[in-house]
């Protein structure tokens, strides 16, 4: 239930981002979902897409310093309250969220939540124990 996401360092200067949506773009890469953090010099850039080891090349090649790193997708009820039920049991069992980004299905049922916490493989049976939705790979990529 892994999901393989980019991450990729920017400087916060004019056009970085759009240089490296471009690469992407130009090879056919297609994003389902992105996320940015920035500071006063430099962003991260966090993105899932459709060939994760073809875009670290790519953004390689382009000069982009590149991370591929694991992260979990879950299925929320899209009401007040759907994710925080949620991150309730990753709190009880005292995981540590890194980071996480949000984007709702198009049918508009479901939020798509993408996480990284310090204990992946647990939040996963913790998450599937509690019958929260886990979303494979297919899952999120027919998003």
């Amino acid at each position: 239930m892994k999901i393989k996401q980019i991450s990729v360092f920017l400087e916060n200067k004019r056009g970085r981002l759009y240089e490296a949506l471009k690469a992407l773009s130009e090879e056919g890469i297609n994003i389902r979902a992105l996320s940015i953090a920035d500071t006063s010099e430099f962003g991260i850039l966090r993105l899932i897409v459709t060939d994760p080891e073809k875009a670290k090349e790519i953004l390689e090649k382009n000069e982009f310093t590149v991370k591929l790193t694991n992260v979990v997708a879950i299925a929320v009820k899209d009401k007040p309250g759907g994710l925080a039920e949620a991150l309730k049991y990753l709190y009880d069992a005292n995981i540590n969220i890194e980071y996480i980004y949000a984007f709702v299905e198009k049918s508009g049922e479901k939020a798509v939540v993408v996480l990284r916490t310090e204990n992946l493989d647990k939040t996963i049976s913790i998450l599937q124990e509690k019958g929260i939705t886990l979303l494979s790979w297919d899952n999120v990529l027919a998003l």
